[in-house]
């Protein structure tokens, strides 16, 4: 296979993120869509939390990107009307918690800031110093071209129980395509994880305004299983999947254990593919009333990884392998341990291990399975020839029904 179906660990766009700074969230205004791909003249919410609760001062800038994430090299105005980099005003203080924050928060296009071509962008927080702070991308399509998306359990014999294959068309009647191999990039992306991609892909066939990519092997990924979930919209006593609620600090919430089963088989559970969502049932503001929790993780194991590490892995840092989510192994408990600070809601997690290669597996712990219900969004890249501009003409998504 040309291309290898897990997820590996790469720290370029990775963001560089204070400990203090929390619950980053990039996403349209409409309720529980978590994806930041979007038509072009959508409106897209930055927001985030800093544990100093100092009011800093922040500023965003916004960079049009190539289809691989190299800088476009374009000049601002040749994208953006207005100015490409701002200062974040809309600051506001928490209220009634016992970890302080200040939460900060702009919406994009606004008054001073207006993306006029689709593409790839990198939204870069920048501190007083014009250092950054983090980064994240975003995605502006034009519905240029109708991208149609099958996923099916794989063909390969090998991976038949483990794998999923994507295919999908690309028909534009009202684009002309001289050369697609030259002219067209497509990414497959699982779950609005940038660390699990499928790219370099060119036609299998060409019809009449019709770009077909039928291939058996190379668009596999591993279906990998359901994400664990637990939600503690309440914060002084146990909720769903939280076993124990300490008061120190902070609030402490110690979550129903894992345990390891190296046999173990796919059985079905609903969830948001790795997102969360902030909430609390004793405010009625959760983006500043919301408290933090120090929640408590815990992988029952007889004995270590040999040479391996352990993290909590989700969106809620942007599927990052980080220092703050590493687990340590307890010899007198049989078990992984890990804490940090997360804002009161619902999220999806799950465990990864990284080898000293920095290769990361998210399937070693949880299991791959071809049953699991996966989204994979197809991103069609167009530049002809003689353009300045690599556009975003069409964006497809399937998802596996293993009932179909």
């Amino acid at each position: 296979m040309h291309q290898k179906i897990t997820i590996i660990l790469v720290f370029f766009f990775n963001s560089v993120i204070s400990q203090n700074i929390k619950t980053i969230q990039l996403r349209p205004l409409q309720e529980n869509y978590f994806s930041s791909i979007v038509p072009l003249g959508t409106v897209l919410e930055l927001s985030f939390d800093d544990l100093d609760a100092d009011s800093k001062e922040y500023k965003y800038k916004i960079e049009h990107m190539t289809h691989d994430w190299q800088s476009s090299r374009l000049l601002s105005s040749q994208y953006i009307d207005g100015f490409n980099q701002n200062s974040i005003i809309n600051v506001t203080n928490s209220f009634n918690t016992l970890q302080n924050y200040t939460h900060y928060a702009v919406q994009i296009p606004n008054i001073n800031t207006k993306i006029k071509e689709s593409g790839n962008y990198l939204l870069s927080v920048l501190d007083k110093y014009d250092d950054v702070v983090f980064t994240r991308r975003f995605i502006l399509y034009e519905k240029a071209t109708i991208v149609g998306v099958s996923v099916e359990r794989s063909r390969n014999t090998k991976t038949l129980n483990t794998q999923q294959t994507i295919q999908f068309s690309v028909n534009h009647p009202n684009i002309r395509i001289n050369n697609p191999n030259q002219e067209i990039n497509v990414v497959i992306l699982k779950n609005n994880n940038w660390s699990e991609k499928i790219t370099d892909l060119q036609p299998t066939f060409f019809k009449q305004n019709q770009l077909l990519y039928t291939y058996t092997n190379k668009t596999n990924f591993w279906g990998g299983n359901e994400y664990f979930y637990f939600d503690n919209k309440i914060i002084r006593n146990g909720s769903l999947n939280i076993i124990k609620v300490e008061k120190k600090e902070v609030y402490h919430h110690y979550l129903y254990p894992f345990t390891f089963n190296e046999f173990k088989r796919y059985s079905y559970n609903p969830d948001i593919n790795g997102q969360f969502v902030i909430r609390t049932l004793e405010a009625s503001d959760a983006k500043t009333e919301a408290d933090y929790a120090m929640m408590h993780f815990s992988v029952l194991v007889d004995t270590p990884f040999t040479e391996k590490e352990v993290y909590v892995y989700g969106a809620f840092n942007d599927f990052a392998i980080s220092e703050e989510t590493k687990m340590y192994y307890n010899a007198e408990e049989k078990s992984y341990k890990g804490n940090f600070l997360l804002k009161q809601g619902f999220y999806n997690y799950t465990f990864a291990t990284v080898g000293k290669d920095g290769f990361v597996n998210t399937n070693e712990l949880n299991g791959t399975f071809y049953e699991t219900e996966n989204e994979y969004s197809v991103i069609v890249y167009y530049k002809p020839f003689g353009s300045f501009i690599e556009r975003v003409i069409g964006v497809g998504t399937g998802f596996f029904n293993q009932n179909r």
